[in-house]
């Protein structure tokens, strides 16, 4: 089928030997690429119960049948089961490396086992090299990424790294592909360093066909012209996500000083307008995208003075600015940074920085375990420290490299009730409070409680959604429908690798003609949706395969205690809620009361069909 490349080329580090597979013929039709691709490699390489730092949990990069074209706005995805929580997790970037996959000649790359000692892959073509990595470790994602590039003699090649979190298996280590752009969540670095893997580099060659080449080139003509006459995508390639902030503020979704609150009076020290004034340089963008959200920066005041830098998105704004209290936009970008460069995951990094301010202002953390470290609320050189001391398991960084919920467990004295996570990972920047079906998009969450998989508060707050109109923000009827219905379109837009910016200008009327375009894969809107609910029920039975049950899905004691402030003022979760919205959920997905789907639902969607192994090694 036009589009694919029609090869996977499989890497095992302990033996130091790779193959090719044909891409199956069933795959493209029924999971398209991306996010469908990565689920079923997964299931059919992973053996059950593998933990997620065992070489044998594989690494999985995988495209989709847009990447690498003109359409635009499309990324990469990383899979892999996840250090952080043990569930499926599927972590997309941007920047050019998924793209120079598919001109190297593969759908997908599969890293298996784990090497001796560090190295880093080579890949150019058909051409794959083990080479040693033992000048690289311990080096930064900057450093790491131009030391490759200058050893390999050639700016053209793509790389991917870690940084010292992803060697010291932090659970929510990152990786980061080409300084600036994050596979982030869920801690698929520390699979990196769990395999002695300290980066790829790839470079390729090939072309890629489309099946129809004039409709293609129409039709993507028509993505570009939709993405200028969206005001969200124009907003967003002026501010990037930032822009999104004064609307968290004002309803009360913003994290502040560990989810205590959800609006500050800060706001407007945090907005863009101080970024682009104070930080920001000029704009950049990923592989053939016309949003150019990317803004590079230098910091020209204060301690960090000097330092080059990106933009911080908003999540890292809520989780860095609001949530750890740090105003100033010279502090939160130099923060980000430095995640950015340690190999940390900027959101989980502000959760569990969070949980240990409030902790040691609890008196249940002693100056002494912490080296005399002074924690504060806005204190961003503590605040610094405490993020290097993660970065290197060092003093009570050790403890919170495991993430937020282990980290209580070590603590205890009731600290679990305010360990802001849902389903074992840390939560984003849009606290659930105020938005019951923002809070049942977390707790049904295929990766754990992440905005990413269904983001309902943009029709709670507006009043409608395509199926008619919605329930405001705190009613619960429809919400379960309504959430089902997201996770769907998502899933399967997902299956194309799509970038979120992307979506808020492109039809999906558009992105499905691009497909057809693109592979003569012609679905319906129904068809298209049934491809989505089709990957969200088998990573459903992945994640209980490996030991996930609804047990899992409720909300911290701190979601459970009334929003002190925003228009959502006065709203919680409770225990009936949580179980009202999962009745509704689990009947509108066809599951039983456990959230299991149920066999009438796998059989409608020829789930059982793609239970046989199509991957089972060499």
């Amino acid at each position: 089928m036009k589009g694919y490349m029609g090869k996977i080329l499989f890497v095992d580090l302990t033996s130091r030997t790779h193959w090719e597979r044909d891409l199956p013929d069933s795959m493209p039709g029924a999971l398209i690429g991306g996010k469908g691709f990565g689920i079923k490699l997964l299931y059919d390489l992973l053996p059950p119960g593998t933990d997620p730092l065992d070489p044998a949990n594989p690494l999985v990069f995988v495209s989709g049948p847009l990447t690498g074209t003109s359409a635009p706005s499309m990324r990469g995805c990383l899979v892999s089961k996840a250090p952080l929580n043990g569930m499926f997790d599927d972590s997309y970037f941007g920047g050019h490396f998924i793209q120079e996959v598919k001109y190297a000649g593969y759908d997908a790359i599969v890293v298996i086992g784990k090497a001796y000692s560090p190295v880093y892959l080579v890949i150019s073509d058909d051409r794959v090299e083990f080479r040693d990595a033992a000048h690289l470790w311990g080096l930064d994602t900057y450093e790491t990424c131009n030391s490759v590039k200058a050893g390999l003699g050639d700016a053209m090649f793509r790389v991917c790294c870690i940084g010292p979190a992803g060697e010291n298996l932090v659970k929510f280590a990152l990786v980061d592909f080409e300084p600036h752009r994050q596979a982030g969540r869920g801690g698929l670095g520390a699979v990196f360093g769990s395999k002695n893997l300290k980066a790829v580099a790839v470079r390729g060659d090939k072309g890629i066909e489309v099946a129809y080449p004039e409709s293609f080139t129409e039709v993507v003509s028509q993505a570009h012209k939709e993405l200028a006459d969206s005001g969200d995508t124009q907003e967003f390639a002026k501010c990037s996500s930032v822009s999104l902030l004064p609307f968290s503020n004002e309803f009360g979704f913003l994290p502040v000083r560990n989810f205590q609150d959800g609006s500050t009076a800060q706001a407007e020290s945090m907005n863009a307008a101080a970024h682009e004034s104070r930080v920001w340089m000029r704009h950049w963008a990923c592989a053939g995208c016309p949003i150019h959200c990317g803004k590079m920066g230098m910091i020209k005041r204060g301690p960090y003075a000097g330092a080059i830098c990106d933009n911080v998105e908003y999540e890292s704004v809520g989780l860095i600015g609001g949530n750890l209290a740090v105003n100033s936009v010279e502090a939160m970008a130099f923060i980000n940074q430095t995640c950015d460069k340690l190999g940390l995951d900027t959101i989980s990094t502000g959760g569990v920085v969070g949980f240990a301010i409030e902790a040691y202002e609890r008196g249940l953390i002693d100056e002494a375990s912490i080296g005399g470290l002074p924690l504060s609320f806005g204190d961003h050189k503590s605040i610094l420290e405490l993020i290097h001391q993660i970065a290197h398991r060092e003093g009570l960084g050790d403890l919170l490299a495991d993430g937020v919920v282990k980290a209580a467990e070590g603590l205890g004295n009731g600290t679990s009730g305010f360990a802001c996570a849902i389903q074992g990972l840390e939560t984003p920047a849009w606290g659930p409070r105020g938005s019951a079906g923002m809070g049942l998009a977390y707790i049904t969450g295929d990766r754990g409680g992440c905005h990413q998989r269904g983001f309902p508060i943009g029709y709670e707050t507006s009043g409608s959604w395509p199926k008619g109109e919605m329930a405001d923000g705190w009613r619960l009827d429809g919400k379960g429908e309504l959430v089902s219905w997201e996770q769907n379109l998502l899933a399967a837009l997902y299956s194309l690798t799509i970038c979120e910016f992307g979506r808020s200008g492109i039809s999906y009327d558009t992105y499905r003609s691009m497909l057809a375009a693109a592979t003569g894969l012609s679905l319906s809107e129904e068809e298209f949706l049934l491809v989505g609910e089709r990957i969200w029920n088998l990573i459903r039975l992945f994640n209980l395969r490996e030991g996930w049950t609804q047990d899992q899905a409720g909300v911290p004691q701190r979601f459970k205690e009334a929003l002190p402030s925003g228009v959502m003022k006065g709203h919680a979760f409770s225990d009936e809620d949580i179980a009202a919205l999962l009745e509704q959920y689990n009947a509108a997905r066809g599951w039983d009361d456990s959230g299991r789907p149920t066999s009438r639902t796998l059989g409608r969607l020829r789930v059982d069909e793609l239970m046989e192994p199509l991957f089972e090694g060499k």
